[in-house]
């Protein structure tokens, strides 16, 4: 996997790869129904297909594991959401400390890139506690993984980052040095459509 931090370096994905990822969006929207009961896959299609910059997005959540499905709709933003749907943390999106600050803070053994500047390239957001918890009631993920939570300004400012996991039959919220990473520790991603 190229861990490509430059969102401008992106390309427009070819007719075969569009189809293809449709494919699987569609295939697993219908599998998981549960994740959006009152929601029809042609709406979301039309969507997808008006912007291929977010079909780009959902093309590299998909190359990178996160294996994305809609997970609801805004109405006032009139968008489908999209969550890394995975049922461990996206596979290519492990080993990453938390964001630029931290990575550039270690002195051996820097991980590729972090959460932060992969979820930027990829044109995502990192989820935040409340998303990560709505997704748990959607399934069960993270059984033995973790991933990177959206981590507020103040815990960061003091050098802190969040992550969760689901062990227990319940969701734990932890902290962590944000330079730290592991091999099982990687991160989930939302995106607007």
């Amino acid at each position: 996997m190229t861990k490509d931090t430059s969102i401008s370096q992106k390309s427009q994905l070819s007719q075969e790869e569009k189809e293809e990822l449709l494919q699987v969006l569609e295939a697993r929207f219908e599998k998981y129904r549960n994740r959006h009961e009152e929601l029809e896959w042609n709406q979301v299609r039309a969507k997808l297909e008006e912007q291929p910059e977010k079909l780009w997005s959902l093309y590299e959540m998909e190359r990178t594991g996160g294996e994305p499905d809609v997970v609801g709709y805004d109405q006032e933003k009139d968008a489908y959401i999209f969550y890394d749907c995975s049922k461990e943390s996206p596979k290519g999106r492990r080993s990453v400390c938390y964001d630029r600050a931290a990575l550039e803070s270690r002195k051996k053994y820097k991980p590729e890139t972090s959460a932060v500047d992969l979820a930027t390239s990829i044109g995502i957001e990192i989820l935040t506690e409340q998303q990560y918890r709505a997704l748990q009631e959607l399934g069960e993920f993270d059984l033995k993984t973790s991933s990177w939570v959206h981590t507020p300004a103040k815990i960061r400012e003091l050098g802190g980052a969040l992550f969760c996991d689901r062990r227990f039959d319940h969701v734990f919220l932890y902290h962590n040095g944000a330079e730290s990473y592991y091999k099982a520790r990687g991160f989930r991603g939302s995106l607007l459509v």
